[in-house]
């Protein structure tokens, strides 16, 4: 609609949920977001407390001034590349809200293939278990498996004292404290003892240092302490690698998340460090995205 001021024909401010939702996607459009209406979307429900659904059914709802004000700036702030999980402060993974804040890497779907492969060669769900999660960040990997291994033990660990918190809160949160054990460590430092773990998953950084610069400005928020694999990516697997496999009860199962083009490099360090039946496994992009070798 066109309103009159002064003579002069002026677009009408915006009013409604759909106006502010068209006007946020041009912003994000111009902005160079990849997915502009789904943000919008997203940033408008979190805002209004509500899902994506409800947010189709308010179109017609106007919004009041405060949450014009906090619409705006949720939406200024992800035009200037800041990641959604970070400005709504949750993320999902396996079918469940995981908080997660600038101190932890954002979980992507691609990391699901972890948990799939690790249901699918522990068979019996039934039985005791004692899973390790190295490098836990939010702690998505090690709720997800402890939802889906109810007579699992869960040692989730982290360098970061910070992602640790966050961790633990997410444990907290999930009702889970009984059975997943958060702690600070560098790797598998703080384990004592010889073998003893049925599963051990790692999503190590992998990305190689001179390529940080390359990836997009919200991946570039991502803690780099979770996104640098050191000149060739592969860093990380060198140190814990020969530390986890020797913690493998017999018949053991490590699984490791791999970048493009690295699943060869790794499987030769699981060898090396005397794992067997060695695979890899592609995600739904057919990339070799997981590693995986039995003690």
């Amino acid at each position: 609609m066109i309103a009159e001021s002064n003579g002069v024909a002026q677009p009408e401010a915006p009013r409604t949920v759909l106006d502010y939702l068209r006007r946020a996607t041009v912003f994000l459009t111009q902005h160079d977001i990849a997915t502009p209406r789904l943000d919008a979307e997203v940033l408008l429900a979190f805002l209004l407390e509500a899902n994506r659904v409800d947010v189709y059914l308010r179109f017609d709802q106007p919004l009041g001034e405060a949450e014009v004000v906090a619409y705006r700036e949720l939406v200024r702030r992800r035009g200037l590349g800041e990641p959604v999980a970070y400005l709504t402060g949750r993320r999902e993974f396996w079918s469940r809200d995981v908080r997660v804040t600038p101190d932890v890497l954002i979980p992507r779907p691609e990391t699901e293939l972890l948990v799939e492969r690790a249901l699918a060669d522990l068979g019996d769900r039934a039985r005791v278990l004692r899973v390790l999660d190295l490098g836990t960040g939010s702690g998505a990997l090690a709720l997800a498996l402890a939802t889906e291994l109810p007579g699992a033990h869960v040692v989730a660990l982290d360098v970061s004292p910070a992602a640790v918190a966050v961790a633990r809160g997410n444990v907290e949160a999930a009702g889970l404290t009984d059975r997943v054990e958060v702690a600070v460590s560098d790797w598998t430092a703080s384990i004592d003892g010889g073998p003893c773990f049925d599963l051990i998953v790692c999503n190590p950084p992998y990305v190689e240092t001179a390529a940080i610069d390359t990836l997009a400005t919200e991946v570039r928020q991502e803690p780099a302490l979770a996104l640098d694999g050191g000149p060739d990516g592969l860093a990380a697997y060198r140190t814990f690698v020969p530390m986890a496999v020797p913690l493998l009860a017999s018949g053991g199962r490590l699984l490791l998340e791999v970048g493009e083009g690295q699943a060869e490099p790794v499987a030769a360090l699981l060898g090396a460090a005397g794992s067997r039946e060695i695979a890899s496994y592609r995600d739904l992009a057919g990339i070799e995205r997981v590693v995986g070798g039995h003690a």
